[in-house]
C-alpha cells in the first residue's frame, strides 16, 4: 500500500483528491500540488483524471458496441452480440414501460446513460491503490514529481463535477422538450397555474407566485437530486474501500480480515454500481416523459 510514509488521514485525503490543472491567481497555468493550490485556482480548473476516465470509458463503450454491431448476423449470435442484444433489449423494455410519447432520442440516450454510468461506477471495484500507485510511480520516474503530490482518482462518478455535468445535460433536454412540445405559454402555465387554481382572477393572481415557487423548486430539484444521489452513493462506497485498505497496514491479522471485508463489500457494491446507473437512467426517462405531456 502507498500509505507507508503517510498517516491514515493523509492517505484518505490523498485518495479523495483529484488531479487538478488550472490557472493560478498570478495568471500561470499548471498542476495543483495540494488542496490550498486547488482553492486558489477556483473556477478556472479542470479535474484531469475525471475527464480522462470519463472520455476513455465513453470511447470504450462506443468501440465495444460498434464492434458488436459490425459483427451482428441474423443467425445464431455469438457471445458478444448476445450480450449487447441483451442490454439493448433491457433498455428498450425500460423505455417502453416508462415513456409513452414518440421520440427517437430517448432509447439511445437511455442506453448511453446506463452503460456509461455503469462503466464509471465499475471503476470503484478496481483496488484503490493500484492505479494511483502506478500514477505516482510514473510521476516520480518520468517527471521527477513527489508521489505524494500525484493525485489520481479513477472513479468519475465520485466527482460532483461529473455527476452534475450529466444531470444538467438531462435538465437541458427536459427544458428543451417542455418548451418544444407545450410552447413557452404552456410551459409557463405549468409553472404558475398549478397546483392551486381558482376561477376568480384576483385569487388566481395571489396563487400564481405561490404556484411558481412550488413548481420551480420541484423543477430545480430534478437535476440536483440526479447528481447528488449518484455522487453520494459512489463517494460513500469509495470511502469504505479506502477505509478497508487502511487495515492492510495494521498487521497480518487485520490484513486478512480486511481482505475478507474487501471481498464482501466488492460483491455487495456490484449491486450499488448497477442500481445507481439504472436509477439515473430511469429518472431521465421519467423526466422526459413528463416534459412531453401536459398535466
Amino acid at each position: 500500500m502507498s500509505s507507508e510514509a503517510m498517516t491514515s488521514a493523509e492517505y484518505i485525503k490523498h485518495h479523495l483528491t483529484n488531479w487538478t490543472y488550472g490557472q493560478f491567481p498570478d495568471g500561470n497555468w499548471g498542476f495543483a500540488h495540494n488542496a490550498a493550490e486547488m482553492k486558489e485556482m477556483g473556477f478556472m480548473a479542470i479535474h484531469v483524471d475525471t475527464m480522462f476516465w470519463s472520455i476513455f470509458l465513453g470511447v470504450f463503450f462506443l468501440f465495444f458496441f460498434r464492434k458488436a454491431a459490425k459483427k451482428a448476423e441474423a443467425g445464431v449470435p455469438g457471445k458478444l452480440q448476445n450480450f449487447v442484444e441483451w442490454i439493448v433489449e433491457f433498455i428498450d423494455t425500460s423505455v417502453r414501460g416508462s415513456f409513452s410519447a414518440k421520440n427517437a432520442l430517448v432509447a439511445p440516450l437511455s442506453l448511453t446513460i446506463f452503460v456509461w454510468i455503469f462503466l464509471m461506477n465499475f471503476m470503484d471495484l478496481v483496488p484503490v491503490d493500484w492505479l494511483p500507485t502506478l500514477a505516482g510511480w510514473v510521476g516520480a520516474n518520468f517527471f521527477g514529481m513527489d508521489p505524494h503530490h500525484v493525485y489520481f482518482k479513477v472513479v468519475p462518478s465520485t466527482d460532483p463535477n461529473a455527476t452534475f455535468g450529466m444531470a444538467l445535460s438531462v435538465f437541458v433536454l427536459v427544458l428543451y422538450y417542455s418548451i418544444k412540445i407545450k410552447g413557452i405559454g404552456g410551459f409557463a402555465g405549468e409553472l404558475t397555474l398549478q397546483p392551486f387554481a381558482s376561477k376568480n382572477k384576483a385569487v388566481m393572481g395571489l396563487f400564481i407566485p405561490i404556484n411558481f415557487l412550488l413548481e420551480f423548486v420541484s423543477l430545480i430539484a430534478k437535476p440536483i437530486s440526479l447528481a447528488l444521489r449518484l455522487f453520494g452513493n459512489m463517494y460513500a462506497g469509495e470511502m469504505i474501500f479506502i477505509l478497508i485498505a487502511l487495515m492492510f497496514s495494521a498487521g497480518l491479522g487485520m490484513g486478512i480480515f480486511g481482505g475478507f471485508l474487501q471481498l464482501g463489500w466488492a460483491i455487495f457494491h456490484i449491486l450499488i454500481v448497477t442500481l445507481q446507473a439504472f436509477i439515473f437512467m430511469t429518472l431521465t426517462i421519467v423526466y422526459l416523459e413528463m416534459a412531453h405531456h401536459d398535466h
